[in-house]
């Protein structure tokens, strides 16, 4: 009974000499080198140690342990040390805290001291006191602060969820390189892509593969290029990324967006098109306010108004874009009795209006003109040109102070001038047909002029042929309350004197076609785009 007691003794007194120096150094020798690295045992409740071979003797270490090498603590329910392979492997509630500013756990760590290398196992957290990773396995290198998983992960910021089946979490500058199967689920937007790296401090998320975004909203963007801050809302796009928001789309160089003031700003080769609308606009630098569903385009911008045949195309130093609200009636100007145009009211959000500022030129196959400025709306297909305005169509000239141009199924329907109205169209060599009025009032039929009729002090210089088309003598009318000119087959084929109309008929012979001008007479067929490639030369 007395040996019993005695080696029941002994144990105690080698337990309680094993916990008593629990708090020691474990010296590691790297099999490269030289080199030494140490290791700190600050408490375990139990440590025992057992030979593995004849060269090899495991610590082991129970409940609450406490490790130190230089800046990185570590904690786990218990530990197993072999020196000579130089692991310390922990296992339960294994936390390990770097630098103090990282923090991972596990249920399994496995730490190659000469490398400073560990594997982390099992329900595996890391977190950085702005974001949180999951995995189920993890490999973290404490010489370079890095660390990668290769199961699939999750990293958590805020409201912020990114997953992927491959990661990589750099602790010194908190960014995490997202690849394969990427998947970012936000609040606001919801992404996928190849690879993607996020930050989890500024929380700015870098797209450097082909990537999709789609917002709350239904709004998508497709980039290959650029970053999201996810904090301030803010975003740029590169390498011809495309931005589509219902019947609308956006494609250019770079696109920079700010959803907290629902301004985008596109650059370099911008087009915006829009389905609903049937237009493509297209510029070096482009402004869109969502918030006020406007666009100005600027940098040679271009306006084409899309159709199967003969669309029209518009250019101005600068073109400005927006929508007009429900609670406007737009009526169109009464043009007086007998004008032959109805008054109509129409309210619809859908339907967007178009400016255009300085230098405007229109290109279409049956009909071109220029301005100095230009009002659009896809409302009533009616361009309003002011200041000079000039327009070519069937081989004639208009010129007036303001003119309208009605487009019907975005073919030229009707022209209106107002003041000083003028049409010219050249006969033959130095010979040229000519009325002018006060207003101008035209048809079109299938894009031709079809009737015009000039109003107000009205005059006219009209070439007269006969049915072979031989010149026969020339009629100029001084005065004449109505002019009107019925065209044929693209021809001017009579003009017809309205209300006690003065004028003098020229045997061709005897005619001066030099004094055959009106007063402001100018032909400015120079100035016509010939086509659309034409439409930003001087």
């Amino acid at each position: 009974m007395k040996q019993v007691f005695f080696l029941f003794f002994l144990a105690l007194l080698s337990i309680i000499s094993l916990q008593t120096h629990s708090q020691s150094v474990v010296s590691f020798k790297s099999k490269d080198s030289d080199t030494m690295r140490t290791v700190y045992i600050w408490h375990s409740d139990t440590l025992r140690e057992a030979k593995k071979d004849s060269l090899t003797t495991i610590q082991s270490l129970f409940g609450h342990v406490k490790l130190q090498q230089e800046r990185t603590i570590f904690y786990a329910d218990s530990v197993a040390i072999d020196q000579k392979d130089n692991t310390v492997e922990a296992f339960g509630n294994v936390h390990i805290n770097d630098a103090d500013t990282t923090n991972i756990y596990s249920q399994y760590m496995k730490y190659y001291v000469d490398k400073k290398y560990i594997i982390f196992q099992n329900k595996v957290t890391l977190t950085d006191g702005k974001g949180t990773l999951t995995t189920e396995d993890l490999q973290y290198d404490l010489n370079q602060r890095i660390g990668n998983y290769t199961s699939g992960g999750k990293v958590v910021n805020k409201e912020t969820v990114v997953t992927s089946k491959d990661g990589t979490y750099y602790a010194e500058t908190k960014d995490v390189y997202f690849k394969r199967d990427v998947v970012l689920k936000d609040p606001a937007y919801d992404l996928k892509a190849d690879s993607l790296l996020y930050n989890t401090d500024s929380q700015i998320a870098t797209f450097i593969t082909e990537t999709f975004i789609k917002d709350s909203s239904g709004r998508t963007v497709h980039t290959k290029e650029g970053f999201y801050d996810l904090k301030n809302h803010r975003a740029q796009f590169g390498k011809r990324s495309k931005i589509t928001d219902g019947a609308q789309s956006i494609i250019a160089d770079s696109i920079q967006f700010d959803d907290s003031a629902g301004v985008n700003i596109a650059k370099g080769n911008a087009v915006v098109k829009d389905t609903a609308e049937g237009t493509v606009i297209i510029a070096n630098i482009m402004i869109q306010n969502a918030r006020k569903n406007t666009l100005l385009a600027t940098d040679k911008p271009l306006l084409i108004i899309k159709q199967d045949r003969d669309s029209i195309y518009v250019r101005a130093d600068t073109l400005f874009s927006g929508v007009i609200p429900d609670s406007i009636l737009i009526k169109n100007d009464s043009l007086g009795g007998g004008s032959g145009f109805e008054n109509r009211r129409q309210s619809d959000s859908s339907h967007r209006y178009m400016q255009g500022f300085h230098n405007v030129r229109i290109y279409s196959d049956s009909m071109q003109a220029v301005a100095d400025s230009m009002y659009y709306s896809g409302m009533d297909s009616i361009f309003r040109l002011f200041t000079n305005p000039i327009a070519w169509a069937s081989g004639y000239q208009v010129t007036g102070d303001t003119m309208y141009l009605y487009t019907k199924n975005k073919k030229p329907d009707q022209i209106y001038v107002f003041e000083n109205s003028m049409v010219i169209g050249k006969s033959g060599e130095n010979m040229y047909n000519q009325v002018k009025g006060r207003t101008l009032h035209g048809y079109f039929k299938d894009g031709e002029i079809d009737y015009m009729r000039a109003k107000g002090n009205a005059e006219s210089v009209y070439y007269v042929k006969d049915d072979s088309l031989a010149l026969v003598g020339v009629n100029r009318v001084t005065k004449a309350d109505v002019i009107d000119m019925i065209f044929a087959n693209k021809e001017l084929n009579k003009v017809v004197l309205r209300n006690d109309a003065e004028g003098t008929m020229y045997p061709i012979r005897k005619a001066n076609i030099d004094d055959m001008k009106l007063r402001s007479f100018k032909w400015l067929d120079a100035r016509r785009p010939k086509s659309k490639f034409e439409l930003f030369e001087d």
